[in-house]
């Protein structure tokens, strides 16, 4: 029955959608993103740094001997400028995570052997939220169920490496299969707390959070309460988050290694960083290109508007997964009146639970019970029902608390139920939600109403059930590409949790998604123990997108139109079809952003079957997007679609061609994104097969890197007396460069820069001040800001590079500074200067620059 939905549902998109929209008048707005927020500039610049050294790491050849003798010379040095170092790295990065005395990074590069510096990400875990959904009905929506029941397949063989909170070692879901662990940062570490940021690493990986037991119970948890995707798996468990609080990029890298090296055929990473080009996809892409399957969750920043989904998730090589909410809710359940209709409820996030028996007193209610209103009723001594929205879960509880009631019921203000959480709980007051349906009906009943509690539970059907989350981040990514890949269930998600929490509990997210996807890669790697090592990770990629299908648009579900395939990459995975189908399409998904106009793409299509198999293409268009990137409006413009054939035979054990011409939507905005899904319906026996794709009209040229916003950046400006705030300077200013008497540069970054270069410029020429040592500061792969109002400060100390380590980085002639000296006190201009993403450094036309009012530098 399952596969039938499935059908159905794909079915009636191509239906809504049919074919190309060439043919469509004046395409209309379906759907938008709130404003993006407004207020007072925020810093968001980076604190600690990553240290790359040159040579390579381990896996690159170099032996271990060299690298060490390396390290030896960068660590005599670093201690005495007074770098502090945290993490050492070897196996597939060769260097430290440091923290700068001043925050000063360019220090950095005149250590021995520094080939680049670049900023650590931090990245914090998800709050929980008090429900009680059901894992069972989320792995009926991927075929999880069927894999398990019907194909025997539970993973077995399989090894999974958890980067995480660490797992209940207690825990019976996983009794027996934790075969390597370790424990990074021990229980009071928080990246963000500088007085808990020093690491105290130990063996014991034992979870003190909750959340990488939850994630691993997706993965493969198994045991009276829970069944997880692949039940058979064994797990490392790599422990990187204290009990709260957050961890950092040099946390994970060193975990990677640890994975790396105990040879985990998976690797999970529910976290991440939004916008993010870090060096981690670095050491990724190694364990990648060795064979290792890495999946990472696309990220919560759904209000972040586009070009959210950051790293891992946005490395090459991974499969970034999106996140679908559950289908259904296995509630609590109530009786109406003692003998009247069931209700379903969810406790309220740090309120108490009602009793499992007895009655209630009377419900009554009160409005929408915010702090600015009027309660309708009285509810002393009674329980207050009140309407969700406008103020929080918490305002509403406590109003209604303080007036005395003894109990809080809150209604959804649209369709269904929902997980609400943040309540201040008082002792004996209990708080619960409940669907709009069910408020409403409450509110009709003429006779006083109680409720019956009972131990019960109830599924309740959840009226968003296969559509993307909320909070499921849209893509692209920095560079371009079509991020996330694919999608599986990740809100409202039951899994394990550790025994002193409760061993059960609900959190949703895409770190709930992304275990699922793992779980599926390791089901799929039974299923086909054919997958040679080094291209495993590409096939497996391959075999999920084949197979995925979209899901509707989450933002308009009755438009007819399909989710955009830059948030749920090609759709909801499918295992059942992914294990069984024979027929592979390459490339799995077509992303051309960077290019302008019109493209073209062979699809080459493998039949492994005996038998020949007959496809007919059709082109399914989703919503395009187009104005801001933190706020976009997405409309029904549409890309059209021509196939060459148009139908096409892939004989038995052979190969076929398709060649696909996609043209942007006419009218649409430049930098407007544009999407669709190749579906190849088989003419008769066959699976379905789908490839996603993306296009940005204009390219990469239409991005704009450097943009004002409403505060004008970039700005001249320096700190105040009191180092809190920024005096901005339009009209260029005089530095002593003492104290806080330093300018700096407040640069804001609509979108991700390949390349940041600060030029020095003579004043009275405009011309820089030396033909080639004229830079004052450099960086590489600088990723968005996360708000329309964010930047970063840029101090400059008065001095310019004046050595290179050399001229070859990465494939990209940029200068790596290793020396700074000081120009002489005069008159001077900053020129910022940018490369877009995809852009070449020989081509002026892929370069932005912004140029500084004169700035007097006078040392005493």
């Amino acid at each position: 029955m399952r596969r039938l939905a499935l059908l159905v549902s794909i079915a009636a998109i191509l239906a809504a959608c049919g074919g190309p929209r060439s043919s469509q008048p004046t395409p209309e707005v379906i759907g938008s993103l709130p404003p993006a927020p407004t207020g007072q500039m925020v810093d968001e610049t980076p604190s600690r740094w990553f240290v790359e050294l040159s040579g390579g790491a381990v896996n690159d050849g170099i032996s271990l001997q060299s690298i060490q003798a390396q390290h030896a010379a960068f660590r005599q040095a670093a201690q005495a400028a007074g770098v502090k170092i945290q993490y050492a790295y070897t196996q597939l990065f060769n260097g430290f995570s440091v923290e700068v005395p001043g925050n000063n990074r360019k220090l950095l590069y005149t250590l021995p052997g520094v080939e680049g510096v670049y900023p650590i990400g931090t990245y914090k875990l998800p709050p929980r939220e008090a429900a009680n959904p059901d894992l069972a009905s989320a792995i009926t929506q991927t075929g999880a169920d069927i894999a398990q029941n019907d194909l025997g397949l539970t993973g077995r063989g399989v090894k999974v490496g958890i980067i995480d909170s660490g797992i209940d070692l207690q825990h019976p879901a996983f009794a027996g299969r934790i075969v390597d662990g370790y424990d990074f940062v021990g229980d009071d570490y928080d990246a963000s707390d500088p007085a808990k940021s020093t690491p105290v690493p130990d063996p014991n990986p034992d979870d003190c959070d909750g959340h990488g037991t939850h994630v691993a119970g997706i993965v493969g948890g198994k045991d009276s309460q829970i069944t997880g995707v692949a039940p058979g798996v064994t797990f490392g468990a790599y422990k990187v988050f204290g009990c709260e609080g957050s961890t950092g990029d040099d946390v994970i890298l060193a975990a990677l290694e640890r994975a790396e090296t105990a040879g985990m055929d998976v690797v999970n990473m529910s976290l991440g960083s939004p916008f993010g080009w870090s060096v981690l996809g670095k050491a990724i892409t190694k364990m990648v290109k060795r064979g290792t399957v890495v999946v990472a969750s696309a990220g919560n920043n759904g209000n972040l508007g586009l070009f959210a989904t950051g790293d891992p998730a946005a490395t090459e090589g991974v499969i970034s997964v999106a996140s679908f909410d559950n289908i259904s809710v296995n509630a609590q359940k109530a009786i109406v009146n003692a003998t009247g209709n069931p209700l379903g409820y969810l406790v309220l996030g740090g309120a108490e639970a009602p009793p499992t028996s007895g009655v209630s007193a009377e419900v009554v209610w009160v409005g929408r019970g915010c702090n600015v209103d009027t309660l309708l009723a009285d509810p002393a001594g009674k329980v207050a029902l009140i309407e969700r929205g406008t103020c929080t879960f918490n305002e509403k509880y406590q109003k209604a608390v303080a007036a005395g009631a003894v109990g809080v019921i809150i209604h959804n203000n649209t369709t269904g139920l929902f997980a609400g959480g943040g309540v201040a709980g008082v002792s004996g007051k209990f708080g619960i939600s409940i669907s709009q349906a069910d408020g409403l009906a409450l509110r009709a009943l003429a006779t006083p109403t109680t409720l019956t509690w009972t131990p019960d539970t109830t599924q309740v059907a959840n009226p968003t059930g296969n559509l993307i989350s909320s909070f499921s981040s849209w893509g692209l990514s920095q560079d371009l590409k079509l991020r996330p890949d694919l999608g599986a269930p990740g809100g409202l998600i039951r899994s394990a949790v550790p025994l002193e929490q409760g061993g059960y509990a609900i959190l949703s997210g895409t770190s709930m998604s992304s275990p699922h996807v793992a779980g599926a890669v390791a089901l799929l790697l039974e299923g086909n123990p054919a997958f040679w090592r080094t291209q495993r990770p590409s096939e497996v990629r391959k075999y999920l997108q084949n197979t995925a299908m979209p899901k509707p648009f989450a933002l308009a579900p009755i438009s007819g139109l399909p989710e955009t395939s830059y948030r749920e990459g090609a759709g909801m995975i499918d295992i059942v079809a992914a294990v069984q189908n024979r027929v592979t399409v390459t490339p799995s998904a077509i992303s051309f952003a960077e290019k302008a106009g019109s493209h073209t793409q062979r699809l080459e299509l493998k039949n492994r079957s005996n038998v020949p198999v007959i496809y007919s293409p059709t082109h399914v268009p989703g919503p395009s997007a187009q104005g801001s990137v933190y706020a976009p409006t997405f409309t029904t413009a549409a890309a059209t679609v021509s196939f060459s054939p148009s139908q096409i035979t892939v004989p038995a054990r052979g190969e076929a061609t398709l060649t696909v011409t996609i043209t942007p939507p006419a009218g649409l905005p430049a930098k407007g994104l544009y999407g669709g899904y190749i579906i190849l319906n088989p003419m008769g026996a066959g699976i379905k097969m789908n490839v996603p794709y993306v296009g940005m009209q204009g390219g990469y040229q239409a991005i704009r890197i450097l943009t004002p916003t409403a505060f004008g950046f970039p700005l001249l400006g320096k700190l105040n007396a009191a180092g809190t705030d920024y005096d901005i300077l339009p009209s260029g200013g005089t530095f002593t460069l003492q104290g806080n008497d330093v300018p700096q540069l407040l640069v804001h970054f609509e979108h991700g820069a390949q390349v940041y270069e600060m030029v020095i410029l003579d004043a009275a020429t405009n011309a820089p001040i030396h033909p080639k040592f004229n830079r004052a500061d450099y960086g590489e792969y600088i990723p968005r800001h996360s708000l329309a109002n964010g930047f970063f400060a840029i101090p400059w100390d008065g001095t310019r590079i004046t050595k290179y380590q050399k001229e070859d980085v990465y494939g990209n002639k940029i200068p790596v500074p290793s020396e700074f000296q000081a120009v002489p006190n005069g008159q001077y201009k900053l020129q910022i200067r940018v490369l877009k993403p995809t852009g070449k450094v020989q081509n002026p036309a892929d370069w932005e620059s912004w140029t500084s009012p004169v700035i007097t530098i006078a040392r005493p």
